[in-house]
């Protein structure tokens, strides 16, 4: 048994890539997948889903994944020579054209100084070209698999513990609602009777000296005894407690099924709390409500 709560991490370098994977899952109803990672690999996302989906049933599930290429180059800077030369070209054709105006002709001495420093290259738009160097994405891949294992394990290792944590629990409420199960199946026959000694006690103050017809007494405690039976919702309440318990301990994700079983058994314990002509039963039903209710918060965490 699982929990849908859980976080594991893992970094290293590997491959000439400085990598992070964190995986973090939340409750939901269904399984929910969302991945960041850098823009530049982008390509992994689905790759990264298919590995979480096979293992992964249930929860809100946020992968986070970070990585710089410190083993090679990830950019490559060259000179924009175009550029660079249609810059000084325009310069040089500024120069002379300042210069004519001053002197009325070509000068030695021009009126800007040809001064051009590695500098000032560097301030102009365009003079270089900035170019992401292109990675093999199989070899990307393979750095970043074995970290999202490593994360992926940690990650199932905590479900796991706090799994047990819940199935603990979870198994302590049943067994409660099952003992209250049975002393609700011990106090049923006696309502039967304690209606009958009731009604008998009403009847004969009322006629007073007359003769009681014990058959028609019967009859009428024969009819609410059928009305109150709750014999049906008992069996079937033990039926749901077996395969609760069968269910806590398999190895496959059973929080939806546990969720329906839950449903039915706080149905059959309102059933017989209606039927309820004890006060004793009316009190138990109370409780077994109440170990249910922590039964359903505790499953709303089991994947």
């Amino acid at each position: 048994m699982k929990s849908m709560t859980g976080y594991g991490r893992a970094s290293a370098q590997n491959g000439g890539y400085d990598i992070t994977v964190e995986i973090r899952a939340v409750n939901h109803r269904f399984y929910e997948c969302s991945v960041k990672l850098p823009r530049a690999y982008s390509y992994l996302e689905e790759k990264i889903k298919d590995q979480l989906q096979s293992r992964i049933a249930r929860g809100k599930v946020e992968v986070s994944l970070t990585m710089q290429n410190v083993g090679g180059k990830s950019l490559t800077v060259q000179v924009n020579h175009t550029a660079v030369s249609a810059y000084l070209t325009a310069l040089l054709e500024e120069n002379r054209r300042l210069a004519e105006e001053l002197d009325g002709g070509i000068s030695e001495h021009a009126f800007l100084k040809q001064d051009l420093s590695l500098s000032t290259l560097l301030r102009l738009p365009d003079a270089f070209q900035v170019q992401q160097v292109t990675e093999d994405a199989e070899v990307v891949w393979a750095a970043v698999e074995p970290l999202l294992q490593d994360a992926v394990e940690q990650f199932l290792s905590m479900r796991m513990v706090e799994g047990e944590r819940l199935k603990a629990d979870v198994a302590s409420h049943l067994d409660a609602l099952e003992q209250m199960t049975f002393c609700v199946e011990k106090l049923a026959p006696e309502t039967v009777q304690l209606y009958y000694d009731k009604l008998y006690r009403k009847i004969t103050e009322l006629l007073a000296d007359h003769t009681v017809d014990e058959s028609r007494l019967v009859t009428e405690a024969a009819v609410v005894a059928e009305k109150i039976a709750v014999d049906e919702e008992l069996v079937r309440l033990h039926s749901h407690i077996a395969q609760f318990r069968t269910l806590l301990e398999s190895d496959v994700p059973v929080g939806r099924k546990m969720d329906f079983l839950v449903q039915e058994m706080n149905r059959e314990v309102n059933t017989t709390g209606s039927k309820s002509q004890s006060l004793e039963i009316t009190k138990l039903v109370v409780d077994m409500k109440s170990e249910i209710e922590k039964i359903r918060e505790q499953i709303q965490n089991i994947e």
